[in-house]
């Protein structure tokens, strides 16, 4: 059977303009920012109007550990979103921008998918607003106003091997991880070991995604900490005067960006962290505006609940006063095979054992999620091959966890696909079930946090971390920062630092490479195993399929 492409789905919408979606919402032509007829930023003043308001019921959308056969989570949110207008409440979404890195790499977009998207999606894949290269600006400014600073005399003392500030660039280039700048003799500077890391997994995105407003957001860029003196005294970007003109680079980016699902939805599209190597939740100041707006709003959190779900609570709502109502854990029966050993080849077989064996990824999923005094249900993300008796194999061992599985088949038939996963997930979110609580309180110690984290949701029997980095914990501690929450980097695909181990693997051992303080957004950077703050491209890179048709629509997005 020849299914249409998501790009041909997306080109097939009926789009309204924008003052139209904004209109639903109660935002006047006059509070929004256009660009184009499609998409807009939300004013600040409008968004600071609206801090009386009630706020609606906040419900988060995560995932199984994602696999090669994929899980669909953008796509159940943007369904949900729709299925809950379509019952008859007033519902908004909430979702991360896309990278350009993953885009042309091997992930793929993020507007969801079939007939479950937000659009433009084009738009939404490549340049948007330019968010990400403000953010990507700010944040080589400040870089370059360090090694100038360091060039003109070095007021401050920096020492050039303490320098702890890399550069970023959106995109996926591993070339750049290591680098050596200020070759090529005196008018060049002084020469140093540097770095890149990508756009996503900037400090300054996690701060443009964690602030309130542009106070706060000036506030925490100028707390950076970039380098230090050869007496380790920390210095800030503050102390290099950069913070006012970042802010003034990132003034519109901080507002959030409204545009539509192809039902006409309004759906917040604002900031992307990535999950596995940052904080993974679009911003707060779209959440928050969203939850003033309507009555439920329906979010997400990067890759699998065991990283995303778990910054979302112990960071993003820590830190914003947030509290989700239901959670939503999006599975395939095809993921379920494949944590059950079936190869990508073969998934197209019926294989209810395969289906039952890799079930306990799933169910690892829900017993954490529970740990968090929130309930969830299963959302099955139907894709067409999936047998019955499969199905009935997955509702089964989520139900003798006391928990719930429902099919979904939005991808298929937008928002008639999740009517039934709406329907139940606003009664949860109605009923007051939710008793919502962090995994860790502030005052617990860094490594204890670290190790909490590694025990109660990977599983793990123990932490590997040398005395550098106890002792690194600790003089942090010292400084004042010991109350800050942890942020883990590390492979999405399992829930131990083995991307090759599925399923539910316990007695593991997590391995800390390196740690590193973000002051200004308010964690701490745990890096474990072998995951990169700079992914590079695989051999065959999806760039090579993207181009120009004859007609000038862009082909191989998706």
């Amino acid at each position: 059977m020849a299914f249409k492409t998501d790009i041909e789905i997306a080109r097939e919408a009926k789009k309204k303009p924008i003052q139209e979606i904004g209109a639903k919402l109660g935002i006047g032509p006059e509070d929004l920012v256009p660009y184009g007829h499609d998409k807009a930023k939300v004013s600040a003043e409008f968004i600071k109007a609206q801090a009386g308001k009630q706020d609606g019921k906040l419900i988060l959308v995560t995932a199984i550990n994602p696999t090669p056969a994929g899980e669909g989570k953008t796509t159940t949110t943007v369904g949900l979103g729709d299925g809950l207008n379509a019952i008859g409440k007033k519902a908004a979404i909430c979702i991360r921008e896309a990278s350009l890195g993953p885009c042309f790499g091997m992930k793929g977009g993020a507007a969801g998918g079939g007939y479950a998207q937000v659009i433009p999606m084009e738009d939404m894949n490549l340049h948007f607003t330019g968010d990400f290269h403000a953010i990507t600006s700010a944040h080589n400014l400040l870089s370059a106003m360090i090694d100038n600073h360091i060039y003109w005399g070095n007021d401050l003392r920096i020492d050039n091997r303490r320098v702890v500030w890399k550069r970023v660039l959106d995109m996926n280039d591993r070339a750049l991880r290591d680098v050596v700048t200020s070759l090529g003799g005196v008018p060049n500077g002084f020469p140093r070991q540097a770095g890149f890391d990508i756009t996503v997994a900037s400090e300054v995105m996690a701060i443009l995604c964690l602030s309130n407003d542009l106070a706060d957001l000036q506030e925490r860029l100028g707390n950076i900490i970039i380098g230090y003196t050869r007496d380790r005294a920390p210095i800030t970007c503050r102390d290099i005067k950069a913070d006012g003109a970042m802010t003034v680079l990132l003034k519109d980016a901080m507002q959030p960006n409204l545009v539509q699902t192809l039902e006409n939805n309004p759906a917040f599209v604002h900031g992307g962290p990535f999950a596995n190597i940052a904080h993974g939740c679009n911003s707060v100041v779209a959440t928050k505006t969203a939850l003033k707006l309507a009555d439920y709003v329906v979010t997400e959190a990067g890759f699998g609940a065991d990283l995303g779900a778990e910054k979302f609570m112990n960071i993003k709502c820590r830190k914003a006063g947030l509290a989700p109502s239901a959670i939503v854990i999006v599975a395939t029966i095809r993921a379920m095979k494949m944590n059950g050993g079936v190869a990508k080849a073969d998934l197209g077989e019926e294989n209810v054992q395969a289906v039952i064996d890799g079930c306990p990824n799933l169910g690892r999923h829900i017993e954490n999620i529970k740990s968090f005094g929130v309930p969830a249900v299963v959302a099955i993300n139907h894709f067409h091959g999936d047998t019955e008796a499969e199905i009935k194999a997955c509702q089964d061992y989520v139900e003798s966890l006391g928990s719930e599985a429902i099919l979904c088949k939005h991808w298929a038939d937008g928002s008639k696909g999740t009517e039934a996963l709406a329907t139940r997930v606003a009664e949860i979110a109605d009923s007051g079930m939710a008793q919502f609580q962090t995994l860790y309180p502030d005052d617990m110690p860094l490594m204890q946090k670290i190790e909490t984290i590694a025990k109660r949701i990977y599983r793990a029997d123990e932490v590997l971390a040398d005395k550098k980095i106890r002792d690194q914990l600790k003089q942090w501690e010292e400084a004042g920062f010991g109350n800050l929450p942890v942020c883990m980097a590390k492979t999405q695909y399992s829930f131990s630092t083995d991307p090759n181990l599925r399923g539910a693997p316990d007695g593991h051992s997590v391995p800390v490479r390196e740690v590193r303080l973000s002051a200004g957004a308010g964690f701490v950077v745990v890096v474990c195993g072998e995951i990169m703050t700079m992914p590079g491209l695989p051999r065959v890179p999806s760039a090579e399929q993207i181009m120009l048709n004859d007609e000038g629509l862009i082909e191989g997005l998706f």
